[in-house]
């Protein structure tokens, strides 16, 4: 099986010389959520009441890669039309190759990304993820993206089948790490109106999980500050690439 899995996803090495990507099929590992269904009632039920024009943008994009106007800024009235189902996932499991990690055989490594409202019957837990850019030749950072996943799911769509992450984006906030930490500082991206730039991404894209850091100011923390609030508190992030040497390898 994992053999299988590697040759159909071979061409994902040319994304970048460290690494390549195997995303398992989230229809099969993950547990399906329970307000699956229409996604205009997906959508209501969730808070996500852009939901329905990202899928249409996503799919622009799906059916037209060489086109000069990417989807998030073409005409909607050009974007195929979808009221269709989609199947929402807690999580997704993602499987990648890193030689320089000899903990797991031939350096494979499997880990589980989450995008839930109640991890374990707990407090909710969305992750964040290193991104692919993909269509560059450029090393390191600067061929990855940073985001957070805030929803896992697919929908078939002329009887293809898309397996989507809907992502909040951090943009970098210089061109070079951070000159005392070597760590990249990454920033909420918002809109015009101040509101998070989300976007849908086909969930073979996605690298790897990421870990974020607050960056801390001079002032103390306030003490009833909750670790959940922790991705939303601070202006700006560092990407940890300390996490593991496969991140250092990538985050350079």
């Amino acid at each position: 099986m994992t053999q299988q899995l590697i040759q159909s996803n071979w061409h994902l090495d040319q994304v970048h010389p460290l690494f390549y990507l195997i995303v398992y099929a989230i229809d099969t590992l993950c547990t399906v959520y329970g307000v699956s269904g229409l996604v205009s009632h997906v959508a209501e039920r969730l808070g996500l009441q852009g939901l329905q024009n990202a899928i249409q943008r996503f799919l622009y994009d799906q059916l037209n890669p060489d086109a000069e106007i990417p989807g998030d800024r073409a005409d909607l009235h050009v974007c195929p039309v979808f009221h269709g189902k989609v199947r929402v996932f807690h999580s997704a499991s993602a499987t990648f190759c890193a030689p320089s990690d000899q903990s797991g055989v031939g350096g494979m490594h499997h880990e589980i990304i989450r995008a839930t409202p109640s991890w374990q019957g707990g407090h909710p837990c969305y992750d964040c993820i290193l991104v692919a850019k993909g269509g560059t030749d450029t090393e390191g950072f600067c061929s990855l993206m940073v985001g957070r996943v805030r929803l896992f799911f697919s929908c078939v769509h002329e009887g293809h089948r898309y397996s989507c992450a809907l992502i909040d984006w951090f943009v970098p906030i210089a061109e070079e790490p951070d000159e005392l930490t070597g760590m990249w500082i990454v920033a909420p991206e918002v809109d015009n109106d101040g509101r998070r730039v989300q976007s849908l991404i086909s969930l073979d894209l996605v690298v790897r999980g990421a870990h974020l850091i607050g960056v801390y100011g001079s002032d103390l923390l306030p003490i009833d500050l909750h670790f959940l609030e922790s991705l939303d508190a601070f202006k700006a992030y560092y990407v940890n690439k300390y996490i593991d040497h496969h991140a250092n390898t990538l985050v350079f």
